[in-house]
């Protein structure tokens, strides 16, 4: 049985950076993509990194200039950098994932997620 806890969340000011993390515990195959959403008050969640099984990444295109996935497997741990926060950053970040080479960055496209950390800006 797999979990995913997220942690790093919290109240910053604009401008500032912030790194989310996400340990996951429980089997997962080598074949393992995770990804990073979020998802603010009243919209859908969206995707905003995948890493998959061999390192590489893909972003969505308008966040990838401020947001750097990435994972620690020693420590089973994943990772989201961002950089120049601002108040549109405020929503609920979740980590998610699912036992494949490659994927996406639907919702549908992930099995496992998190609880979510909550990240404010102002």
């Amino acid at each position: 049985h797999v979990q995913l806890v997220e942690s790093g969340g919290g109240s910053v000011q604009a401008g500032e950076s912030l790194t989310l993390s996400c340990v996951a515990t429980g089997y997962m195959p080598s074949t393992t993509c995770m990804g990073w959403f979020r998802q603010a008050p009243g919209k859908k969640r969206e995707g905003i990194a995948v890493i998959d099984s061999d390192g590489d990444t893909a972003y969505a295109e308008s966040l990838k200039d401020r947001f750097t996935i990435s994972v620690d497997n020693a420590k089973n741990t994943l990772y989201l950098q961002i950089n120049s926060l601002n108040a549109e950053d405020t929503a609920t970040y979740y980590c998610a994932a699912v036992s494949k080479m490659t994927t996406g960055l639907q919702t549908d496209d992930y099995f496992y997620w998190g609880r979510g950390t909550q990240v404010t800006v102002s």
